[in-house]
């Protein structure tokens, strides 16, 4: 089983400011940043407003359980055309990579002029290298928008403080 480390909401605050700073501070320009839906959405618009420009979202799929991966699937897509526009990816974090190698394909055939990735995680055996990242880590990240849905997967209650095995 993995281990699992839990961002309070303030930390999480923290970390996409962070983010939105560490990418502002490069000096690049992006047209449009893209936030990856589901767990992307809020980190991608804390980094849009540090970099005061618009924001887009595309939905995708790729996990099935905690660590029982699927391959990704695009639920919906951009309503922005970024053809010829510098375009920054964003997601909460990038595991083995399967996604953003998969999103960064799928938005380079829409043509923009450059596509760069920002992540809040990074984890070490990850094929994909974000552009911009605050932390390497190994264990499993569970985001204050997620405790429920991590504690009914994990079968247990301990995500609203409560230890041990889900009672009927």
């Amino acid at each position: 089983m993995a281990n699992f480390r839990y961002i309070a909401w303030s930390e999480y605050g923290n970390l996409a400011d962070a983010l939105g700073e560490k990418v502002r501070a490069s000096g690049k320009k992006f047209d449009l940043v893209v936030g990856i839906a589901r767990g992307g959405i809020p980190v991608a618009m804390v980094v849009a407003d540090h970099l005061d420009v618009k924001i887009d979202f595309v939905n995708v799929k790729s996990y099935s359980d905690i660590g029982k991966r699927a391959p990704p699937v695009i639920l919906s897509t951009l309503t922005e055309k970024i053809e010829g526009k510098d375009i920054l990816l964003v997601d909460d974090l990038v595991d083995q990579g399967d996604t953003i190698a998969f999103l960064r394909k799928y938005l380079l055939d829409m043509k923009p002029r450059l596509l760069e990735t920002a992540v809040l995680f990074k984890k070490p055996w990850s094929k994909a290298e974000p552009d911009y990242y605050l932390e390497e880590v190994s264990e499993w990240i569970v985001f204050p928008f997620e405790l429920g849905e991590v504690s009914r997967l994990r079968g247990t209650t301990e995500a609203h403080g409560e230890k041990g095995p889900r009672s009927a």
